[in-house]
């Protein structure tokens, strides 16, 4: 990354509040007067309502509808778990890619619900008036269940600015989804890790899925048409998604945790998984077919950490994000009324932070980091029984309504077993990271090895535990608390065991995040006194919708191709040769014999100045008239601080370019029903 270019960056910022193309704006809250004089383009409500009602939020991801018949496009690596799931040792999904020849073929996802906003309310005066805290989660919980008796939709709270908003957004929950196409992984994710999170990508990163109401093909209210060509060099582009987490708002000191100690301990974590994880795809294709999703999810992720790591060690970087916060605590401290709310916000939110990072450790047991879903499966129903059993105002936030009991039991009833090899080795990771970080004498290893190895203990949980039998699952969840306190499941006796030890820690934990959050909405209720609403608030896996164009950036003492070609693709392929490094580079079958029938001209991937973060993966890129010309996959290695700042710079979005796909479909897969729904020709 280039430290000067970011310091100055962020040094801009400090003095305008605000940089060219930053942003993951909330709809209600555009900066439409700078999209306006850059661009030449300001949304109005029926654009931003018809993009918000084709969009779709997939588990840790975004898709859009596309066609009238419910046909929805995101990302092979969103729909990769969903597509590994319908997969099998005769009929490998993920190796060999799918396209259903019509909608009987098409393949219903068991567990797969995708998500559209329906609407969205502002409750954050009418919680001003309820006054203190807890009488603000009562009054809370009182406004979501009457939007959900009024709407009959699934209303959540959503908190903006560190709390400085609180918002319902009500959600339309597609239940029936069915996998319509993936290509094969090799194409999807060509050049796997090495090319992660680089540019010039060739990857084809997509999937299509489609929704069904009642047994028939939904029929969504607004879909995206597809644009008769792709951007070109300089075009605006609009990316509409569900940005999952930044910290761009939070304080120095707690930038300074993740840099130092909190990122620090997922990236070691992260190795021992994947050294692991690595051993037991070596094993056989089919050990390699279960993990395949697994791993890609703990490789992207360790990427990720790593580099925020570096981003967040820029001396110049960091500088700015200090300049910027003592400016903000000069201007709290001049004004008597907003000093007296938050002037030791900041000192108190990094006491809190402090002391999350001195708890770090003991905090494995309410990570699950590693663990294996069928004991995360009787921990989350030792809690859900628990919470349960509790009245409604006690409960933790997530199962205070019968809606959230519902959903969380729900949760639990669409897990998916692991086969006993790979439970093993969960486990085993589980009970190693414990000892090594803890030791044997500390109460929560103890717990998981009573006295043995993490190998030996992880056999026996596994030899006698019955909870990989669906029926078995159903029966406990079915039978209430009278079930579960006379089951003898190992698994389940130790789950009790640990949701004993994480009570207390998780009680601090609880504390020490209201702190934060407290003081947090104090900071950011000052930032509002002093900034207004010219600043956007950290994503939230909520809507948002960022501008910017095709545009290069400098990289390797030149400039980086703004677009990448099929001619680039089968040229990365022959230079390297089909065996390199794993097979990184080797083309599927199809795509080689679909050589001479491909234009090496058609533009594949593209890169943009548009402002993203993970969950924006499978977000449609579209242009002024809301039609769509792309679909974001990735961003470049330097994207990754983007979590705590922008550089306008080098960050840059990779999306593939709808030529790419429609050809793909065409000529590589001869799928021209998929392309004459998609196209309306």
């Amino acid at each position: 990354m280039n430290r000067s270019l970011a310091g100055i960056a962020l040094a801009l910022a400090a003095l305008t509040g605000l940089r060219a193309d930053e942003g993951m704006w909330t709809f209600d809250n555009l900066p439409t007067a700078q999209m306006q004089a850059k661009y030449g383009f300001t949304p109005d409500g029926a654009w931003l309502d018809h993009l918000r009602l084709a969009t779709v939020r997939f588990p840790g991801g975004t898709g859009s509808f596309i066609s009238a018949d419910g046909l929805v496009l995101t990302n092979h690596h969103v729909g990769h778990g969903w597509i590994e799931r319908v997969s099998g040792a005769d009929h490998d999904y993920i190796e060999n890619g799918f396209v259903a020849a019509d909608r009987a073929h098409e393949i219903r996802v068991p567990g797969l619900e995708l998500s559209t906003l329906m609407g969205m309310e502002d409750v954050t005066a009418a919680l001003a008036k309820a006054g203190a805290p807890a009488a603000q989660e009562a009054a809370l919980a009182h406004l979501l269940q009457e939007a959900r008796d009024r709407t009959g939709l699934n209303c959540q709270a959503v908190r903006l600015y560190q709390g400085g908003e609180t918002w319902i957004y009500s959600y339309k929950i597609h239940k029936d989804v069915r996998l319509v196409m993936a290509p094969e992984y090799a194409i999807a994710a060509f050049g796997k890790d090495w090319d992660n999170f680089s540019f010039p990508r060739h990857d084809l990163d997509f999937s299509l899925f489609r929704v069904y109401e009642d047994g028939r093909p939904y029929t969504p209210p607004h879909h995206l048409a597809w644009a008769g060509a792709g951007p070109k060099y300089g075009d605006l582009t609009l990316v509409v998604g569900h940005p999952g987490h930044t910290s761009r708002l939070e304080t120095l000191a707690q930038m300074e945790a993740y840099r130092d100690v909190l990122n620090p301990a997922v990236v070691r974590s992260l190795e021992r998984s994947l050294k692991v994880l690595h051993a037991f795809a070596a094993q056989s294709p089919d050990h390699a077919r279960q993990v395949s999703g697994l791993l890609m999810g703990l490789e992207n992720g360790y990427k990720v950490y790593v580099n925020e790591i570096i981003g967040l060690q820029d001396r110049e970087a960091m500088a700015g994000v200090a300049r910027e916060e003592a400016q903000l605590r000069a201007a709290v401290a001049r004004d008597p009324e907003l000093a007296a709310r938050a002037g030791d916000s900041w000192d108190q939110v990094a006491k809190a932070t402090a002391a999350r990072c001195a708890a770090r450790k003991d905090e494995l047991i309410l990570a699950e980091r590693g663990g294996d879903p069928l004991l995360g499966f009787a921990r989350g129903l030792v809690r859900l029984q628990e919470q349960a059993a509790l009245p409604a105002a006690q409960r933790r936030p997530e199962f205070r309504a019968e809606a959230d009991l519902a959903r969380q039991r729900e949760r639990l009833r669409n897990l998916d077993a692991p086969s006993p090899e790979l439970q093993q080795v969960y486990l085993e990771l589980q009970m190693g990271e414990a000892l090594e970080a803890l030791g044997s004498t500390h109460p929560y290893p103890a717990a998981l090895l009573a006295g043995r190895t993490p190998e030996a203990a992880a056999r026996a949980l596994v030899a006698g535990t019955r909870l990989r039998e669906p029926e078995r699952r159903a029966q406990l969840l079915d039978g209430g608390a009278k079930a579960l306190a006379e089951c003898q499941d190992p698994l389940v006796l130790l789950a009790r065991q640990l949701e004993t030890l994480a009570q207390p820690l998780r009680k601090q934990r609880q504390d020490r995040e209201a702190v934060i959050a407290d003081h947090g909405a104090r900071i950011a209720n000052a930032r509002f006194k002093v900034r207004g609403r010219s600043v956007y608030p950290d994503a939230t896996f909520t809507l948002r919708l960022s501008y910017g164009s095709v545009e290069t950036y400098p990289a390797n003492g030149t400039l980086t191709q703004p677009f990448t070609t099929f001619g680039g693709l089968f040229d990365r392929a022959d230079a390297w040769g089909p065996d390199a490094e794993d097979h990184s580079w080797a083309l599927p079958a199809s795509w080689t014999a679909a050589r001479s029938r491909l234009d090496p001209s058609t533009h594949f991937d593209f890169i943009t100045s548009n402002d993203i973060i993970g969950g924006n993966s499978g977000s449609p890129v579209v242009d002024r008239q809301g039609r769509l010309v792309g679909l974001v996959f990735d961003g470049n290695i330097e994207s990754n601080a983007g979590a705590y700042f922008f550089n306008p710079k080098v960050n840059r979005t990779v999306a593939v370019d709808g030529a790419a796909i429609l050809a793909a479909l065409d000529k590589v897969y001869h799928a021209p029903h998929l392309v004459q729904e998609i196209t309306h020709k």
